[in-house]
């Protein structure tokens, strides 16, 4: 008899516990904020030309302010570095200029890798890029306590796919506004 309870009542929290499980809906996630894939520079304005809010629809001290002002909000590296190339410097001696004219912007500077290596690996590769682009903004006259960074490793892919085009794409540090 005590044998029969005992079976009976392992049988009742199995089926409860199946119950439970059975019931769950699956919850949707939501997809991560893109980052803009980085645009061509010769599309840009030419640099210093200012940006009025009104009629262009661009707010001034905003992200599409930067991208329009610098050109793009995004620098690239080579495989498996984070080291800048005179590309990447100019860009963020752009962004500099931009940052100091608008004082008070806080900034995330984000670091990203392409999809391959482990987990580990690409965070640890992207707090790199990212401290590279940030230590060269404070360099530039970049206020420290304006800016923050944060990485992302191969978690955040601008450009979904294989090879070399898209990886190319993903390595990468992308300044964000974080608030003015």
């Amino acid at each position: 008899m005590k044998q029969m309870f005992s079976n009976f009542t392992l049988l009742t929290a199995l089926g409860l516990s199946l119950a439970a499980c059975g019931g769950k809906k699956k919850v949707a996630l939501e997809a991560p904020p893109s980052t803009s894939a980085p645009t061509a520079i010769s599309n840009a304005p030419s640099y210093g030309e200012q940006t009025p809010g009104v009629g262009n629809g661009i707010i001034p001290g905003s992200q599409d302010d930067l991208r329009a002002q610098a050109g793009t909000d995004t620098i690239l590296f080579a495989l498996d570095s984070d080291s800048l190339d005179g590309e990447a410097r100019a860009t963020l001696a752009r962004h500099a200029e931009w940052l100091k004219r608008n004082p008070g912007v806080r900034v995330t500077v984000e670091g990203h890798c392409d999809e391959r290596g482990t987990r580990e690996y690409n965070l640890a590769l992207g707090d790199r890029r990212a401290n590279a682009a940030k230590n060269f903004l404070a360099s530039q006259g970049v206020a420290v306590s304006l800016m923050t960074i944060i990485s992302y490793g191969k978690e955040r892919q601008a450009v979904d796919g294989t090879g070399e085009a898209a990886w190319a794409q993903n390595r990468r540090a992308v300044t964000v506004i974080a608030s003015r």
